[in-house]
């Protein structure tokens, strides 16, 4: 059995192909937004958890929500039995 082999990342095409490759959108938590800036920046799966507290944005709000925050992303590029995974967590550079 392979070890899950997990990533981190601020590259921005890395991040939106990852995302994309498993059919995720970009989003913010509903009700977090600040004056018009995006709230708190998560990742729409289909038939992900929480998804009517999800309110979609767009890449470029997304990222640049992202680049203010200092943010890194981590994510899992595969499962240890192989296949995709849609595991990822935002963390501090």
């Amino acid at each position: 059995m392979a070890d899950s082999k997990s990533k981190t990342t601020t590259d921005h095409d890395e991040i939106r192909s990852w995302v994309e490759q498993n059919d995720g959108t970009p989003a913010s938590v509903r009700g977090t937004d600040d004056g018009g800036e995006a709230g708190v920046l998560r990742i729409d799966f289909p038939g992900g958890a929480g998804e009517d507290q999800l309110e979609p944005i767009s890449w470029e709000t997304w990222f640049q929500k992202f680049d203010d925050a200092g943010l890194a992303f981590l994510y899992q590029a595969e499962r240890s039995g192989g296949g995709g995974s849609t595991f990822f967590k935002l963390v501090r550079r």
